[in-house]
This record gives structure tokens, C-alpha cells and sequence, in this order.
């Protein structure tokens, strides 16, 4: 089975944001380059969702894997999807990305 991947538009936002960062401090290519490497590797997950770290802690069903060291990606499975919560650029805190009072 192959799930669908979806992501949010704060996920959005944080690719957006994150492409602007970097094609400021290096360039537009190298930028484009590294989000679709991200994308790529979301992507990924229709076929191996249940990938990650478990982060209950924080809101059920919620889960994280790291990508090249530097970005965090939060996501959730469910039946038939993956949606993409969160991209995490740079030691940004997941606790503060995902606080306790909004489950």
C-alpha cells in the first residue's frame, strides 16, 4: 500500500522559509537543491511511514526523523496518509513546535 503524503501549510511555510535562508547565505540553487532533498525524503515515507521517533509525548500519533543532521521532519500516519506537520531547520525546538496545550 502506498500512502499519500501531504503537507501542512506550516510545513510550507517552513520549506518557504528555509529556502529563502539559505539562498540568502549561499544561493538559490543550492537552496532549491536542499528542499527538494527534503521533499524527497518525505516523499519517502508513502511506503515506510511508520519511520522515526515516536514524540506521544508531545501530541499523540506524532513522529520525527532527522534529515542530513540539520533539519527535523514532523509528521503523523494515519490509515490511509502522512501528513507533514513540521520541517525543523537547524536545532529548532520540536517541544516549542508542538506545545503540550494545543492537543
Amino acid at each position: 500500500m502506498k500512502y499519500s503524503v501531504v503537507f501542512t501549510p506550516e510545513a510550507k511555510d517552513d520549506l518557504f522559509d528555509l529556502y529563502d535562508y539559505i539562498a540568502e547565505q549561499s544561493s538559490p540553487k543550492r537552496a532549491l537543491g536542499y528542499i527538494r532533498r527534503i521533499e524527497k525524503s518525505c516523499m519517502n515515507l508513502q511506503t515506510l511511514p511508520e519511520r522515526g521517533t515516536r514524540r506521544d509525548d508531545l501530541r499523540p500519533g506524532l513522529r520525527v526523523m532527522g534529515f542530513e543532521r540539520r533539519v527535523l521532519i514532523a509528521f503523523r500516519v494515519s490509515a490511509i496518509s502522512v501528513a507533514i506537520l513540521r520541517i525543523l531547520y537547524g536545532g529548532r525546538s520540536v517541544k516549542l513546535a508542538f506545545p503540550q496545550d494545543e492537543n
